[in-house]
């Protein structure tokens, strides 16, 4: 299956940021229980992140973040990409 790769930017303060996290992880760990062998993490630096995930088609991967808790409430502006890997 394809990789993509959800890069993100935070747009809401951090206190209201804070209360989607834990939906997030949670959505994560479904995303991996359906073997989409997701990760998630955060830029060292204020105001994003990065998730990666393995989906059949961009259709499908745009309908998974669509249905990230950081998505459905705003929390994030982000890009989309299918990742083209060359060296594994």
């Amino acid at each position: 299956m394809p990789w993509f790769v959800k890069i993100e930017e935070g747009k809401v303060e951090k206190s209201t940021f804070d209360q989607y996290v834990s939906a997030h992880h949670a959505y994560v760990q479904e995303l991996i229980a359906k073997g989409h062998k997701a990760k998630t993490g955060y830029w060292a630096q204020k105001g994003g992140g990065m998730m990666l995930f393995e989906a059949a088609s961009m259709d499908e991967a745009q309908n998974i973040v669509a249905l990230d808790p950081l998505i459905q409430n705003d929390c994030v502006n982000y890009q989309l990409y299918e990742w083209k890997i060359v060296v594994e």
